[in-house]
């Protein structure tokens, strides 16, 4: 899934209190996360729904887009945006995909069930996938790893030639590859 670009696809999302129609032309041109999970009004995914939702200010200030993705309808989104005080916090798009269109372009259909797995991808302003994370269904994901990922896959992006090693936070030290580099890191 790694550099390549995204499918097409339409679905609606619920959104500031609207529904609203997208697709993948609305993904160009700018940095967007695809955030997919299971179901709605459920246990882990709520809290990872608020933690992405506590960091949507500043993924927007990196000119980020979010969108939520599961195999819900977009009414359930906006009853669970509605009932829930923790998805009551969001601002970024939740996207209905009971088609499971969206979710199997990205191949993280369940099989037999028609949910979505944990899983989230990082897309570039050219619709190409720069980073992904699937996590077993007990193991939520933390947000600001996310943003950590964000940063180094702009920085990347922005200083061709340059990479980020491990534990890479914005104003660390990168890496140039090269020869005179190997084995001695």
């Amino acid at each position: 899934m790694i550099n390549t670009q995204i499918k097409p696809f339409n679905a609606t999302a619920f959104k500031n209190g609207e529904f609203v129609e997208i697709s993948e032309k609305d993904v160009l041109g700018k940095w967007a996360v695809f955030f997919f999970y299971p179901a709605d009004f459920t246990f882990v995914c709520p809290t990872e729904l608020g933690d992405v939702a506590d960091k949507y200010e500043e993924l927007q200030k990196l000119g980020v887009e979010v969108y939520s993705v599961s195999t819900d309808t977009h009414f359930t989104h906006k009853a669970w945006h509605d009932s829930s005080e923790t998805i009551g916090k969001i601002n970024y798009y939740m996207v209905g995909d009971q088609t499971g269109n969206i979710t199997n372009n990205f191949n993280v259909m369940r099989e037999g069930q028609g949910l979505a797995d944990r899983a989230t991808f990082l897309i570039d302003p050219e619709g190409t996938i720069q980073a992904m994370e699937i996590t077993a269904e007990g193991i939520g994901r933390d947000a600001e790893d996310l943003m950590r990922k964000v940063k180094a896959a702009q920085y990347v992006a922005a200083h061709p030639g340059e990479v980020c090693p491990a534990k890479w936070k914005e104003g660390e030290a990168t890496l140039a590859p090269s020869l005179d580099l190997v084995g001695k890191i």
